[in-house]
C-alpha cells in the first residue's frame, strides 16, 4: 500500500487543483513532508484532505475545518473533537434549514409571479 502521495495523485482522486492543496498547506491544514521541491503527503494528509473537502461541502468555515481536525491532537478520547464536532455541525444543520426554508418560499414567490406573466402574456395574446 502506497503511503506517500503526490500532488498529482491527490487532486486526481479528490478532484482538487495543486493550488487548492496549497492553499489548505498554507492554512496549516495539511502537512505534507518535502523531499527536495517535491510535496509528498501522507495518509494523515489523505485522511484531513476528505475531511476538509467534506466539512467544505457542509459549509464549514475553514477555521471551524481547522478547530476540528486540531482537536485530534489534543484528546486522545477524541471526546472534545465529537463534542464539537456536534456542536458546530448542529449550528451549520439549523443555518441549511433556515436557508432551505426560505428559498422554498422564494420558489413558491417565483413560481407565483410566472404564473400572473403567463397569464398575461395568454390573455394579450388573444385580445
Amino acid at each position: 500500500m502506497n503511503d506517500k502521495f503526490t500532488v498529482t495523485q491527490l487532486c486526481r482522486e479528490f478532484g482538487v487543483t495543486p493550488r487548492a492543496l496549497r492553499f489548505y498547506e498554507a492554512k496549516g491544514l495539511l502537512h505534507p513532508a518535502r523531499e527536495g521541491t517535491r510535496r509528498r503527503f501522507g495518509q494523515r494528509d489523505k485522511a484531513r484532505l476528505s475531511l476538509i473537502l467534506r466539512g467544505k461541502r457542509f459549509g464549514f468555515s475553514l477555521a471551524e475545518i481547522g478547530e476540528l481536525l486540531d482537536l485530534y491532537h489534543t484528546d486522545n478520547t477524541q471526546v472534545s473533537q465529537l463534542t464539537r464536532t456536534l456542536e458546530v455541525a448542529g449550528r451549520r444543520l439549523d443555518d441549511m434549514r433556515r436557508q432551505r426554508d426560505e428559498l422554498a418560499i422564494a420558489i413558491e414567490e417565483l413560481q407565483e409571479q410566472m404564473d400572473v406573466v403567463a397569464d398575461l402574456l395568454t390573455k394579450k395574446k388573444t385580445d
